[in-house]
C-alpha cells in the first residue's frame, strides 16, 4: 500500500516571495531503499512513486484524492509563523528596553 505525506511547502530561504507556497503537496514516501549502482555510483530505486509530486489548491482536495485512491496519508500542518515587525529606527530609540549589543 502506498503511503504519502500531505503538506504545504515552506518558503525557500533564497527567495523573498511566496510563489511556491500557495499549493498543498501530496508526496509519496519511498517504499524501497535506494541502491548504489556499482559501476557509476548513482543511486536508484525500483519505486517510481517517489518521483510523483502532486499539487492541490486546498488541503481538502489533497485529502479527498488520497481517500478516493486508497492512499494512506499523513497530514503535516505548519506552525504559524510569529514575526516581530520592527523598524531599523527602533534600534536607536531613547526608551529602548533591550541592552545594546554590537
Amino acid at each position: 500500500m502506498a503511503r504519502a505525506r500531505i503538506y504545504k511547502p515552506s518558503k525557500n530561504a533564497m527567495q523573498s516571495g511566496l510563489a511556491r507556497t500557495k499549493f498543498w503537496v501530496l508526496e509519496f514516501e519511498a517504499a524501497h531503499a535506494r541502491e548504489i549502482d556499482p559501476l557509476m555510483g548513482w543511486t536508484s530505486s525500483p519505486d517510481t512513486n517517489t518521483q510523483v509530486l502532486l499539487r492541490f489548491e486546498s488541503k481538502e482536495a489533497a485529502i479527498a484524492y488520497a481517500v478516493k485512491r486508497g492512499i494512506e496519508y499523513q497530514l503535516v500542518e505548519k506552525k504559524p509563523v510569529r514575526r516581530l515587525l520592527k523598524a531599523y529606527a527602533d534600534n536607536f530609540k531613547a526608551d529602548r528596553q533591550d541592552q545594546w549589543t554590537h
